[in-house]
């Protein structure tokens, strides 16, 4: 296989979002001890933007090959990955992802079990005997607890002291919406291969009011810390869980390929928010 393939495997569009929640656990880490050492958390940083995500979305598309053979999305959007690239992909996720495993057995302990909280419940996402992913409620919760063990991680890594229990809650929160709405499209193919998630479980109509109330709780929760601000972020999702109610199934798929760029450009605003409340500006 080409590494072409494999970058394409490892979804790049989607690359921000590990590689943004570890940005913002380092940044919440801020001012950092002189003991903390850059050159680990630069190598982190690369191994959240490739390696981490084609260890995610390398065992789904392995252990989900029987589903994407009937998901549209799949044959436009994304590809299936056939059988004979399933070894190959597996290696390579071994191959990229062993080393910082092994490094992480340096760290600290609270780096070191948020890391191996972050790459249980990206392995177990997909892979039996948990695959969180065919167990409604279950699904949306593994997919949010692998993007804020990325942050808590980067959080100590850098050094981080205090309770993060605050942030914690909302980033679940925000991040279990996430995943939810992100099921509605595949509620038919899902249900065609006999896959149960949150979405097939709930439906259009009730998954997508569940996303709404969620990302309301975020917001509530991220109040107490960003004020006024995070009604600012939480409104473009309330926006579009609207649009969404009413929307074709047509619609509905044009604006779940929007999703990636609201996501990027909140991203960036949480990060700059960050770094004024930190005082670089």
């Amino acid at each position: 296989m080409s590494w072409r393939r494999y970058l394409s495997i490892s979804r790049p569009r989607f690359w921000l979002y590990e590689l943004g929640t570890f940005a913002l656990g380092v940044l919440l880490a801020y001012p950092f001890a002189p003991e903390v050492s850059f050159t680990l958390i630069a190598l982190f940083a690369l191994y959240f933007l490739f390696p981490g995500n084609l260890l995610i979305y390398g065992i789904n598309d392995v252990y989900d090959y029987e589903t994407d053979l009937r998901n549209p999305k799949k044959t436009g959007y994304e590809d299936v990955l056939q059988p004979a690239l399933h070894i190959p992909v597996l290696r390579m996720v071994a191959l990229t992802t062993a080393p910082f495993v092994l490094l992480s057995l340096t760290l600290p302990h609270s780096a070191l079990v948020s890391f191996l909280v972050f790459i249980f419940f990206a392995v177990f996402y997909s892979m039996p005997p948990v695959r969180a992913k065919a167990r409604p409620g279950l699904d949306s919760l593994f997919s949010a607890g692998h993007y804020v063990a990325t942050g808590v991680f980067g959080f100590y890594l850098a050094g981080g002291t205090g309770d993060v229990t605050l942030l914690v809650l909302a980033g679940m929160l925000w991040a279990t919406a996430m995943h939810a709405y992100s099921a509605v499209p595949d509620i038919e193919a899902d249900t065609a291969a006999g896959l149960a998630t949150v979405a097939t479980f709930l439906g259009k109509s009730r998954t997508i009011i569940v996303c709404a109330l969620l990302y309301l709780a975020a917001w509530v929760t991220l109040y107490l810390w960003l004020e006024d601000m995070a009604l600012l972020l939480a409104l473009p999702y309330l926006a579009v869980m609207a649009a969404s109610l009413r929307a074709t199934p047509e619609r509905l798929w044009q604006l779940y390929t929007y999703f990636p760029w609201l996501n990027t450009v909140v991203g960036m605003v949480l990060v700059l928010t960050l770094l004024h409340l930190k005082g670089f500006f």
